[in-house]
């Protein structure tokens, strides 16, 4: 059956809106990234798509190379808050996918922990600020207030019934077949699951891992209750940047948000040939 031409011209336009949308607010940052102080402090018709005067002056300001006096000294750089998001995602996904996926091999495989899904879920059930709270006064109380593998901790934790259920999703997809012909030869079922079964999940464990760093990257709560000054994230940093002299810095801002954006699209080009594959893993399972 084919479509009428209308059809497909409102279908092939609703996509063009849709990614219009989307790419509006990024191409705009860009834009007042290369600003001049000059031209994203302006207003109504001042203001351009395109930069008139391109300049690095935003990027430098960042980490304290600026010597433009309309902007305010730092009182701190973005070097320090770009380790801590850095150090903190990376770690915290790695602590969320290693505990989700030996969690969700075990339940699928061995149906043990009949409750823990729902145990894991109850996790995002609660307000944020609800489960904050508690969290901080144990922190304070084991020092981990303010430092970048505290942040991480919390990061695992928060990020890991994501892991869970995308990983044990993916391992009921798996057929057990290959599995049970390599404990017939006499592999151990550590043996399986390190040489046959995780070899086969490259492409599922590819792209969760993507999306559990981007939510731990992106995170603000957390890191804003659990830091103060030494290890405070980019979003936390990018929320202070102001001044008196000129309100919100706009340029600052908007160069952060483009160094922000690096990692993560970095991430998704080293794992790309698996983010399709795992994506639809057993999505034309009959």
């Amino acid at each position: 059956m084919t479509r009428s031409p209308l059809i497909e011209l409102l279908r092939y336009a609703a996509i063009l809106l849709a990614v219009a949308i989307t790419l509006v607010p990024i191409l705009w940052m860009v834009s007042i990234a290369f600003k001049p102080v000059a031209e994203w402090q302006a207003a109504g018709a001042d203001l351009t798509w395109i930069p008139r005067d391109p300049t690095l002056e935003n990027f430098r300001y960042l980490f304290g190379r600026s010597d433009s006096a309309l902007i305010v000294a730092l009182e701190r750089t973005a070097t320090r808050p770009i380790l801590a998001s850095i150090l903190a995602a990376s770690f915290g996904t790695l602590i969320a996918m290693t505990a989700g996926t030996a969690a969700a091999y075990g339940l699928s495989r061995f149906g043990a922990g009949a409750n823990l899904p729902l145990a894991l879920i109850q996790l995002r059930l609660f307000p944020p600020m609800a489960v904050m709270i508690p969290v901080m006064i144990m922190w304070a109380f084991l020092s981990l207030m303010d430092t970048w593998w505290g942040l991480a901790l919390i990061y695992g934790i928060v990020t890991l019934p994501f892991a869970f259920w995308l990983m044990k999703t993916f391992f009921d997809d798996m057929p057990r077949e290959i599995e049970e012909a390599a404990l017939v030869e006499g592999c151990t079922r550590l043996r399986v699951f390190l040489k046959v079964t995780l070899p086969m999940m490259r492409a599922p464990l590819a792209s969760a891992t993507l999306f559990v760093f981007i939510l731990n990257w992106s995170d603000y709560l957390v890191a804003l209750l659990l830091t103060t000054r030494q290890w405070a994230t980019i979003p936390v940093y990018m929320a202070s940047l102001s001044s008196s002299m000129t309100g919100q810095l706009y340029g600052a801002k908007a160069a952060l948000g483009l160094i922000a954006a690096v990692p993560p699209v970095i991430l998704g080009i080293l794992i790309q040939r698996h983010l399709v594959r795992g994506l639809t893993f057993g999505a034309l399972k009959q």
